[in-house]
């Protein structure tokens, strides 16, 4: 973090995909004043996403060819760090996760230190009350606890997408090398805790429905795939039978 710079610089990364109805809920939610600046990254929106954005004084970063969820972060967070940002929080533009925290997560690294904030829904009652389906509840539980113990974490919720990130931690991180899909959320967390970056967890609430949930059955199945080949990659790293760059914490 620049420790010169009287005012902390915060940016709000927004991931958007065909988000255009529910962005001015997303927009209104958020405090006012808790970021410098609000990037939307629109990835390739089929609807008019872009033009909504714009019209709510968003600054919009486009990409031409849909990436995915981890492509947009990352196009997100190199613009923070081009631009010199102490603190990026990551919203979602679906409106999934409550906007209205974002100022508590970015207390979190501004005011503990903290490297990364993220999310639980695991701590604040009943999650499948609140309407988390079963079919990720338990692989959650089962990926949670398998990742706590291969990386050394206590983690309660270790795929939550909501997050705030120090910019000196995302400056150390090998992004390029990360996956472009949804499982980016757990390839940055895994890169967090084989750096020793300190970590903090912050509960919230979630809305599932169709209009926020862009996560259906088949994907989430391909997800919980790519996580346990991730988890596999990194242990077959650690004893020395296959190295991989996106483990080298020297680089």
């Amino acid at each position: 973090m620049n420790n010169k710079r009287e005012k902390p610089k915060v940016a709000i990364v927004m991931t958007a995909f065909n988000v255009s109805d529910v962005l001015p809920k997303t927009i209104e939610e958020l405090p006012r004043g808790c970021a410098d600046e609000i990037f939307l990254v629109d990835d390739c929106s089929e609807d008019n996403t872009a033009e909504v954005a714009k019209e709510l004084g968003l600054t919009v970063l486009s990409h031409l060819t849909n990436r995915g969820y981890g492509g947009a972060q990352k196009t997100g967070y190199l613009e923070c760090i081009r631009q010199d940002f102490d603190v990026v929080v990551l919203v979602h533009g679906d409106n999934q996760y409550d906007p209205s925290q974002a100022p508590l997560f970015v207390s979190k690294i501004l005011d503990e230190n903290y490297d990364v904030v993220t999310g639980t829904r695991m701590i604040m009652g009943d999650v499948l009350s609140n309407g988390m389906p079963l079919w990720k509840f338990l692989p959650n539980r089962f990926l949670t606890a398998l990742e706590n113990m291969t990386f050394g974490t206590e983690l309660s919720d270790y795929h939550n997408g909501y997050r705030a990130y120090s910019v000196d931690f995302l400056k150390k991180v090998p992004l390029e090398l990360l996956s472009e899909q949804f499982d980016f959320d757990t390839d940055i967390i895994i890169q967090a805790a084989i750096r020793r970056a300190k970590i903090a967890e912050i509960p919230h609430t979630t809305r599932y429905n169709d209009e926020n949930s862009q996560m259906p059955f088949l994907k989430g199945v391909v997800y919980g795939l790519s996580i346990l080949s991730t988890v596999a990659k990194y242990l077959l790293h650690k004893i020395g039978f296959k190295k991989l760059e996106m483990f080298n914490i020297s680089r």
